[in-house]
């Protein structure tokens, strides 16, 4: 018997009497519903796509803790902790700080937030071994990733806002057309790939990432809904 609202399957002996077959659905039932199911959402998308305005209003409205690798490496390098140490080293010799490494870091950060509804991973995974990584790193908290949002925005528009951001921020990385389509190009050949791996665990949600910021959120939150109903 396969119950798909609830993603169980039983198997019943011929010679199983009804009535414990019901009272083992509703113990297992009763299980599922006292463990809170966590939103775990990969945002995910190219240097200005949006990421960063849309993740602030996803936090606030869904209750969720910002986990950004990028973040939580100058945190650990600036106070000198051990991985921090050890990531460091990595970093000054021009290599690549391994996957282990990164998650160790992801799970001392994890483990500050008992009680989370759930995370936005930001800069994280960037290749398939990272997602795998962090599948199973999630996985021994009885927990997984729910889907990956992916904004969608064509290049010529990326060009258009990154440009744009240079004048009204002052990055001085946006304002050199030529660094912005290498960027661009970077991401479409090393980063954008894994968005694969959750295509093939059906979990990849592409969101049209052009209009308001209200638009653009409106279409985020119709596929976060689904999750959370």
């Amino acid at each position: 018997m396969r119950l798909k609202k609830y993603n169980l399957f039983l198997v019943l002996a011929a010679s199983a009497d009804l009535d414990m077959c019901w009272l083992a659905i509703r113990v297992i039932f009763a299980a599922k519903q006292t463990i809170p199911r966590m939103l775990n959402v990969v945002l995910f998308g190219p240097p200005g796509a949006g990421k960063g305005t849309q993740s602030e209003i996803l936090l606030q409205r869904y209750g969720l803790v910002h986990l950004s690798t990028g973040d939580i490496f100058r945190y650990n390098i600036k106070n000198t902790t051990e991985l921090g140490q050890q990531a460091k080293a990595f970093m000054d010799k021009g290599e690549l700080v391994p996957d282990s490494l990164t998650i160790s870091m992801l799970e001392s950060e994890v483990v500050k937030h008992p009680d989370p509804k759930g995370f936005i991973f930001d800069g994280f995974p960037r290749t398939s071994a990272q997602a795998e990584a962090l599948d199973r790193f999630l996985n021994t908290r009885n927990t997984s990733i729910t889907c990956m949002l992916a904004l969608e925005v064509d290049q010529e528009e990326l060009i258009k806002r990154l440009l744009n951001r240079a004048i009204t921020s002052g990055r001085s990385d946006d304002a050199d057309e030529a660094i912005v389509r290498n960027r661009i190009a970077v991401y479409n050949r090393e980063t954008a790939p894994v968005a694969g791996y959750y295509q093939e665990c059906g979990k990849y949600r592409g969101v049209k990432g052009v209009g308001t910021v209200d638009e653009i959120t409106s279409r985020l939150c119709a596929e976060l809904d689904a999750f959370v109903q």
